[in-house]
Parts: structure tokens; C-alpha cells; sequence
């Protein structure tokens, strides 16, 4: 496959397998931003073993409550990146969704140098499942738990949501585990309320959908698969969301750059036209002159994350 997702942040991915933390990230640098909250733990482990890739920073609002609905937001690296917790959007999204009175997890995942797919999403699972779990220590709603994440970690926010309460099927000839065993809580629900997909890699099998960079011979899709797109089509097809569609996915809300050359602009549209042909509930934003990450954390596109959120607990609160 010619597509790579980050070919212009390979030089961040070099800090990042050093364990550093810049104050950016992988949408662009942002400025650091001290986040005002009641209640903070880091390193929290959501796995019940000893690994800092299954370790979580949980933030609570400033105004205290007894529960707070919960948002787990998971950071873009390719998937090459197994800590950067740390760099998770802290001044840009993160803020925006405390600052509304959301409780928020970042978690750490395996990179696809610990473990090949569906290691990732079988630790977003295990996340979503340890919210339930520890729902009273940390003052979680459980009643209302979405995912959201940038760039990968869009694609990993947004397979949660399409593949709720499926926990194994067959793409093609993949058997696919889509729900793993990790952690003390393998009997609660890993089913979200909705997602928030923030210029996520939808559709594995159609990255080449617009204009992009290209680099050598193996994309960060390839090492995540341990595969080719051309002699294994059923393994991309497995890690794609938009294989998993159907009319009973929670509401998802989409933002992506029409200028992005990293993930193609037209992953995230055909994603929306997907989600709406199924009957989903959804909403995307379009930014003409928005990148990767680059322009696209505005306060009106931050306050439309927010209110999609709302609108969707207040319906739910309703039924």
C-alpha cells in the first residue's frame, strides 16, 4: 500500500520511542494549557498487570460532583506510539470536554510494535469496561461513556462505536476477537453512547481515496497487520470501521480537513455518507482549509463536539 498516515511526523515518532512528551502532539504543536480539574490520577492501570501501555490519566472537572459523564479520548501516533498519554490533546479537546463538565480518560494502547491488530482495540475495550468496573472510585456516570480520539486514535474511537456489542465475527476469512480478556471487568458492557472521530482512518482498503504523501514500501496500516493490502484484503477490511456499520451504532460526530495530506479528507466523508445511509445518527464537520490536526481545534468546532455530546446524553435521558 503507497499510503502512509504519518509520513510528516515520522521525525515525532523518533521522540516518542524515546518516551519524550512535547507539548504538541500529533495535530500540531498546542500550546501547554494547565487543565482545571477537582480530581486528577496518572498512571492509573486499566489491565490489571504491570505494563505502562495499559495505564491511564483520568481527569475530573473543576466543579465537583458525585458523577460525571465520561468521555475516553486516545491520541494519534500511527499506532506506532505505546505511552503518549501525556500528549493526548490536553489543550485543545481535552480541555473543551472538561471545561463541559466531562469526566475524561486518556489511556495508553499497545503500538503496533508490542502487538499486531486487534491487540489496540481489545485495550480500548478493556478501558471502556474498567470505567464500568471502577465507576464508583473515580465518580464516573456510567450511564454515558463515549469514545473520541485524533487521527489513529480516531480510528480506534470510531471501531469502538461500530463494532458495540460485537464481540467476535468473520471478515471474509478473518475470525476476528473484537473484544479480547484483558482486565478484572470482563463481564461488563464495552458498549459506548456515542464517538467523536477527529481525522480518523476509517477505511483501511481505500487510503489512497484522495491526494497524499507516500514513503517506502510498508505504510503504518502494513506494520499494524503484518500484512499487504493486495495479499491479504480480508485483514484490512477487518481493521476498517466501515466494515462494521450498522443501524444500531451509537451517534458519531466526524471532523476532518479538506487539506489534510496525511489521512485523505475523504475517509472521514465517506464515512458520514456511510453512517447515514445506515440510518446513524451523525454530524460532520468539513474544514476547507483545516490539516492534519492543523486548523482544526476552533472554539466552534470544539463547542459542536460538545453540544453533539449533550444532544446526545439529553436524548438518551429522555427515553
Amino acid at each position: 500500500m503507497k499510503k502512509a498516515l504519518f509520513t510528516g511526523l515520522l521525525t515525532v515518532f523518533g521522540l516518542l520511542t524515546a518516551q519524550a512528551q512535547p507539548a504538541g502532539g500529533f495535530g500540531g504543536f498546542q500550546m501547554q494549557t494547565k487543565l482545571e480539574t477537582s480530581q486528577e490520577w496518572k498512571d492509573v492501570n486499566y489491565a490489571g498487570d504491570d505494563k505502562a501501555y495499559h495505564t491511564c490519566d483520568i481527569y475530573l472537572p473543576k466543579e465537583k460532583k458525585k458523577a460525571y459523564p465520561v468521555v475516553i479520548h486516545i491520541y494519534g501516533s500511527a499506532w506506532f506510539s505505546n505511552n503518549s498519554k501525556g500528549v493526548a490533546d490536553l489543550g485543545t479537546i481535552v480541555k473543551a470536554l472538561l471545561d463541559a463538565g466531562y469526566a475524561v480518560v486518556c489511556p495508553n494502547h499497545r503500538s503496533s510494535g508490542d502487538a499486531k491488530w486487534p491487540a489496540q482495540i481489545h485495550d480500548i475495550k478493556a478501558v471502556v469496561r474498567f470505567v464500568r468496573g471502577k465507576a464508583k472510585q473515580y465518580k464516573f456516570d456510567k450511564s454515558f461513556i463515549a469514545t473520541s480520539g485524533f487521527s489513529s486514535g480516531g480510528h480506534l474511537a470510531s471501531i469502538t462505536a461500530t463494532t458495540s456489542g460485537t464481540k467476535r465475527t468473520q471478515v471474509g476469512t478473518v475470525d476476528i476477537d473484537l473484544e479480547g480478556s484483558l482486565g478484572s471487568f470482563t463481564k461488563k458492557s464495552s458498549r459506548v453512547n456515542a464517538a467523536c472521530d477527529w481525522s480518523g482512518p476509517i477505511d483501511l482498503m481505500a487510503m489512497d481515496c484522495g491526494d497524499h504523501m507516500t514513503m517506502g514500501a510498508n505504510s503504518p496500516e502494513d506494520v499494524l497487520l503484518d500484512a499487504k493490502l493486495t495479499e491479504s484484503p480480508d485483514k484490512y477490511l477487518s481493521l476498517s470501521a466501515t466494515t462494521y456499520i450498522d443501524a444500531n451504532d451509537p451517534p458519531i460526530i466526524i471532523f476532518h480537513g479538506e487539506r489534510d495530506n496525511v489521512v485523505p479528507c475523504c475517509q472521514g466523508k465517506s464515512f458520514y455518507e456511510k453512517l447515514k445511509a445506515a440510518g446513524v445518527t451523525t454530524q460532520a464537520t468539513f474544514v476547507p482549509e483545516g490539516g492534519h490536526g492543523m486548523g482544526m481545534y476552533s472554539k466552534e468546532n470544539l463547542q459542536k463536539m460538545v453540544d453533539f455530546l449533550n444532544a446526545v446524553r439529553n436524548k438518551k435521558s429522555t427515553k
